[in-house]
């Protein structure tokens, strides 16, 4: 099992981004793929996640409204897409592989079994 993320980097206040997350070694339909962050001094938070057999996407509080995610299921392939990016959105960034549901609350690090090695995303004020 194997999950590459891509995508970070320096962006300015109110930029955008994408991030990728490339999976392989399981079966992509039947999982959830959820985005985490981690900034220094702050524990590890959920983003968002996203059913691959339901497309059905949540997003913490903080990420709602700006950030949206997309799968193309082609390619075993999950977008962070990340617009209007603040400095607090700096963080090293991970997607995670889980069975468990995406639902209506934000994906738990507990529930994700399969991990990627993180990209930097840091944003400029």
């Amino acid at each position: 099992v194997q999950l590459v993320e891509s995508g970070g980097g320096l962006v300015q206040a109110g930029g955008s981004l994408r991030l990728s997350c490339a999976a392989s070694g399981f079966t992509f339909a039947n999982y959830s793929i959820a985005w985490f962050r981690h900034a220094p001094g702050k524990e590890r938070e959920g983003v968002g996640c996203i059913g691959i057999s339901t497309d059905k996407t949540y997003f913490a509080d903080s990420a709602k409204g700006r950030f949206f995610l997309s799968s193309d299921k082609a390619e075993n392939t999950v977008y962070l897409h990340m617009n209007s990016l603040r400095p607090e959105d700096t963080a090293v960034y991970y997607c995670a592989a889980g069975i468990a549901l995406c639902s209506d609350y934000v994906p738990e690090v507990d529930e994700y079994e399969y991990w990627g090695q993180g990209t930097q995303v840091t944003v400029s004020s």
